[in-house]
């Protein structure tokens, strides 16, 4: 297995930018030959996950105005450039930032060999593990990440039931629960006609941090991909997370920022 990062970014840019699949039911994937974007309902993530190599100086600019006349016309008042640090042209943030999208926190693209994890979960006395399997089980993974970040769950709600509902394959909600209560969730998309996996969330309730559950999730998640047939486990990680993530064997590929445009 090839593990040199040139060569996983390559891979990671081939299979889940330029080639992206849907990420969800309702939505699309529209290609242009200059931009790769994901295109849905207003609760759905709307955004450009690729951009061409070749993009330009010369047409970058362009290519960005018609981004914004594209959702626009869908009626998205917002929408996600996902810009990646190798990206091109070097100057494609200041373009964005020109253009009226604000940038957010950026995040560390991290990617690991799935065979090469560590799927022994260690826990805490008196939690549990368990996968979600129902409406009630996603209020439940509401609870614990809005107990966590401190942020509104109601668009992820959305994404989790839809996903629940038609495509339960694709997706594995976690819960770590202590008793009746949830103390810790988290999910893991599985990119089908891909070698990856995506871990997402694990947030966990301060009085449970410092505990070993985000580990925990991160191992329990990879036995599953493991068990599927995934090569790679992949993480847009925060600067909390990366160091966990790179003890356990994780990579750093590249950092990723969101540029969001907001018409209102």
């Amino acid at each position: 297995m090839n593990h040199d990062p040139e060569a996983l970014l390559a891979l990671f840019d081939h299979e889940m930018r330029e080639h992206a699949r849907p990420d969800g039911p309702g939505v699309r994937i529209e290609r242009t030959g200059d931009v790769v974007r994901q295109v849905g309902a207003a609760d759905d993530w709307n955004g450009v996950v690729w951009s061409a190599p070749e993009l330009d100086p010369a047409r970058a600019d362009s290519v960005i105005e018609a981004q914004v006349v594209r959702y626009t016309a869908l009626g998205h008042d917002e929408f996600e450039w996902k810009l990646y640090a190798h990206d091109r042209p070097a100057d494609l943030d200041r373009r964005l930032l020109a253009a009226g999208f604000e940038a957010e926190e950026p995040e560390t693209l991290l990617v690991a060999p799935v065979a090469e994890l560590s799927t022994r979960v260690t826990l805490p006395d008196g939690v549990r593990l368990r996968t979600v399997r129902d409406a009630d089980d996603v209020e439940l993974m509401a609870r614990a990440h809005e107990r966590a970040f401190g942020s509104d769950w109601s668009r992820l709600r959305h994404q989790v039931l839809a996903r629940l509902a038609e495509d339960p394959d694709g997706f594995v909600g976690v819960l770590a629960m202590a008793g009746d209560e949830p103390v810790s969730s988290a999910r893991m998309e599985l990119y089908r006609g891909t070698g990856f996996a995506g871990l997402w969330g694990g947030g966990t309730v301060e009085a449970w941090r410092g505990k070993g559950l985000y580990r925990a999730l991160v191992a329990f998640r990879a036995q599953i991909a493991a068990e599927r047939g995934y090569r790679y486990l992949q993480v847009d990680a925060s600067d909390m997370s990366s160091p966990i993530l790179r003890r356990l064997g994780f990579v750093a590929l590249s950092t990723t920022t969101p540029y969001v445009y907001r018409s209102r």
